[in-house]
């Protein structure tokens, strides 16, 4: 790569051209993304989202948004200061998210019914609380949207004492198409700059939603979805729907 390539024209090159990638390969697995979403909808059931790092921006994406759909949770390693009552500076540990028995107690915290669907986002998909969060989820008889990157996972090595990734517990699969390290631009002498994997993972997690409310609208069911609290009735009507969902999903301020 030369240095000239190393700017925003650059980046905004390369980057639309994974992205038209994306939406063309990803039509497959998208449409079975959406069939789960679907399904979870159907059944009265909440979609729990997860993520650390930056995978929270596809969290966020998922769970609370306008335009997304209310039945959603998002988790959050917070969660344990939030909702578990432990002291904040817990959260001070960068490890905390490599100790065992963490993800269980987010789970647990949560209190998923069994239909509920767990969306669970890491573009290396080996960090050990992710893992953990699918192993638990999936023993719990819950079905399992994973985002990642396949590329990225498969060059490193599992972090979980299990030894299994994301992509051996997952139902379905969202291939990011982030390269390894997830920056798309090489420097000189080695690094990149220039981060992939939230652009695909946004435009992912809103081409299922889209394609899932389509799939409800086909059955003569109505997608249940936030309007923007910024315009005249939106905050009201949000409440009324979220009325149905009442003590399964949670809206703290971000």
């Amino acid at each position: 790569m030369s240095v000239e390539s190393v700017s925003a024209q650059g980046f905004a090159e390369q980057s639309l051209d994974v992205l038209r990638h994306v939406t063309e390969s990803a039509r497959e697995d998208v449409r079975r993304a959406a069939e789960l979403i679907a399904d979870c909808i159907r059944a009265d059931g909440v979609i729990h989202a997860f993520g650390t790092g930056h995978s929270q921006a596809m969290v966020l994406e998922v769970a609370g948004r306008a335009g997304g759909l209310v039945p959603t949770n998002r988790l959050q390693i917070s969660d344990l200061v939030l909702y578990g009552g432990d002291d904040p500076s817990v959260l001070d540990d960068p490890l905390l998210e490599r100790q065992p028995g963490v993800a269980v107690r987010l789970y647990d915290l949560a209190a998923p019914h069994p239909r509920d669907l767990f969306v669970i986002i890491s573009n290396s998909g080996v960090n050990s609380v992710i893992v953990e969060m699918a192993l638990h989820a999936r023993q719990q008889g819950h079905k399992i949207l994973a985002i990642t990157s396949l590329t990225h996972t498969a060059a490193v090595p599992a972090g979980h004492v299990s030894r299994k990734k994301l992509v051996d517990l997952a139902d379905v699969v969202l291939d990011n198409a982030a390269p390894v390290g997830d920056a798309l631009l090489s420097l000189p002498g080695g690094g990149a700059v220039g981060a992939l994997s939230t652009l695909t993972g946004v435009m992912l997690v809103q081409m299922a939603v889209a394609e899932a409310s389509g799939l409800l609208l086909a059955t003569g069911e109505r997608p249940p979805v936030y309007v923007s609290a910024n315009v005249p009735g939106g905050f009201e009507g949000n409440l009324e729907l979220e009325k149905r969902y009442a003590g399964r999903v949670r809206r703290t301020a971000s």
